[in-house]
């Protein structure tokens, strides 16, 4: 696809750093996430990817452990918007 296409989506949170959002043809909403905590997530990883590469499993596991928080609470704001507009999870 080259260039803009314009839909109109359902959104079910307020927008923020990310949002819950159906696009058209969807049978499950998804979760928009803004450039910059994407970028932020991966940083998280490769610090991980880094860490264990220098065998520093402690630095990795603590790294792991605050990926997983930042995870759990997309998570979290995505199953609350589901269960509040009646929407069964798709896992």
């Amino acid at each position: 696809m080259s260039g803009i296409e314009r839909v109109e989506a359902d959104l079910f949170t307020d927008g923020g750093n990310n949002a819950v959002v159906r696009l058209p043809g969807r049978r499950f909403p998804g979760v928009l996430i803004q450039g910059d905590s994407l970028s932020g997530l991966r940083r998280d990883v490769v610090e991980i990817r880094d860490a264990l590469r220098a065998g520093d499993t402690a630095e990795a596991l603590e790294a792991a452990e605050f990926l997983v928080e930042d995870l759990d609470g997309l998570l979290l704001r995505y199953t609350d918007a589901l269960e509040r507009h009646g929407l069964r999870r798709p896992f």
